[in-house]
């Protein structure tokens, strides 16, 4: 007999990578959404109506979530508080990016997060998810500069609302998809439960037994392109990619064309391995990216001196080849690249499923005493870089032997390879 399905809503809900793959675990409904971007739900809207999404009847709330009462969201469904079962929604990351300034609160777009908990304290869905990059984990909004001190700070405001909650920090490639995109998933309950996450199914270390990468050969080679729109490299960068072998980034460039090229980034201690990048078919694929023809995040096909289109980011990302995006080519890669990957939304929906089917309808703990936080770590970190060395592209991936490389250089990335 199958299993019922629980409701659900989003928030910040974009393309809906994370909505599909929840969707995809067979247990998830959704009822509603809430996006700002018009463009975006354009796209919601475009594939409901085509039928691609589980319910037809997906209400699309088109507004700034900063300026929403939830209640209304809420009760356009019919609902009351307490009746829901999973608030899903990634509340925008750059203020917490790593390669971004990381300002944090001070960013608008920072205090969005405090917007997704204001809606689980209003909705009091029995579990949340909240997704965000792991750069969230460390940054600091107290005075003394305390690393990690604004997570503390929203993992507190969830529990004074009554929330325990379990903190993933995972990798998309670890799980099937073929690009290495390293995710904070925060799973929250009102029911003093402990949630649990799948380890990996897939590595490049032999000794895991697990399967292997899946690769950006594996998911563009040999198949239609069904949206090849693209933002072109402007005919400068395409000069200084034509000298980058695939596989390769700036260092694959002579030493006086690397300070020409990069200017006063040449200088900078970190930052830099996206530079110039020109991507492999042998390997997975880097983070997929809101602008991949920018010199710093360069997603330059291997083959050909152009970057990744919309249809192959978004293969990448795991959506269907069927799902159509909206917009302008800058507004198809911001949806695209601020996705989660599908395949992470599906393992996650399998464990908030486990989650939910332990747990009594509509009802709170009966134990006042809530359970501690945790955080786990499930080998977020994932080495792939390249480099180029006597005339040879070497990866740090353990496994591969690349045509025609020398012996030393395949030592020298199976040891690298190595953790």
């Amino acid at each position: 007999m199958p299993s019922a399905k629980f409701t659900s809503i989003s928030l910040f809900s974009g393309a809906m990578g994370l909505d599909l793959g929840l969707e995809r675990s067979g247990r998830f409904e959704f009822l509603a959404c809430v996006e700002k971007e018009r463009a975006f739900c354009d796209t919601i809207r475009l594939n409901r109506d085509k039928g691609r999404l589980a319910n037809p009847k997906l209400e699309v709330f088109e507004a700034d979530i900063a300026n929403l009462d939830p209640m209304q969201v809420l009760y356009a469904q019919g609902l009351k508080p307490g009746d829901l079962d999973l608030l899903s929604g990634g509340p925008p990351c750059q203020a917490f990016s790593v390669i971004g300034r990381r300002r944090g609160l001070s960013d608008a777009r920072g205090q969005l997060i405090y917007d997704f908990a204001r809606f689980v304290e209003h909705l009091r869905p029995r579990v949340f998810l909240m997704e965000n990059v792991r750069g969230l984990l460390s940054m600091s909004d107290s005075p003394d500069g305390k690393k990690g001190a604004l997570f503390e700070g929203v993992l507190r405001r969830f529990n004074a609302i009554g929330y325990r909650t379990d903190t993933f920090v995972v990798n998309s490639v670890n799980y099937g998809a073929p690009q290495v995109r390293e995710r904070v998933i925060v799973i929250g309950n009102r029911i003093n439960l402990r949630a649990t996450f799948p380890g990996p199914t897939h590595s490049d270390r032999p000794g895991d037994s697990l399967k292997q990468f899946v690769t950006l050969g594996d998911a563009i080679l040999e198949k239609p392109d069904h949206d090849p729109t693209i933002m072109d490299f402007s005919p400068r960068k395409k000069g200084y990619l034509k000298l980058v072998p695939a596989g390769g980034n700036w260092r694959s460039l002579p030493l006086e064309v690397q300070k020409e090229s990069m200017g006063k980034t040449f200088y900078l201690k970190g930052g830099r391995s996206a530079y110039w990048r020109k991507l492999s078919f042998e390997y997975p694929c880097p983070t997929i990216v809101t602008m991949p023809n920018h010199a710093g995040t360069s997603l330059c096909h291997p083959n050909e001196l152009r970057p990744l289109s919309v249809g192959e980011c978004s293969r990448v990302q795991g959506f269907p080849d069927d799902w159509h995006f909206v917009g302008t080519a800058a507004e198809k890669y911001k949806q695209v690249g601020n996705a989660v990957p599908v395949i992470l939304g599906e393992v996650a929906g399998r464990a908030l499923a486990g989650l939910l089917d332990m747990a009594p309808p509509c009802s709170d703990s009966a134990d006042p005493r809530m359970q501690p936080d945790t955080v786990q770590h499930l080998r977020p970190h994932v080495r792939t870089r390249w480099w180029w060395k006597d005339g040879e592209v070497i990866s740090g991936l353990p496994y591969h032997r690349r045509p025609g490389a020398s012996k030393a250089a395949n030592e020298l990335f199976l040891f690298d390879g190595m953790e």
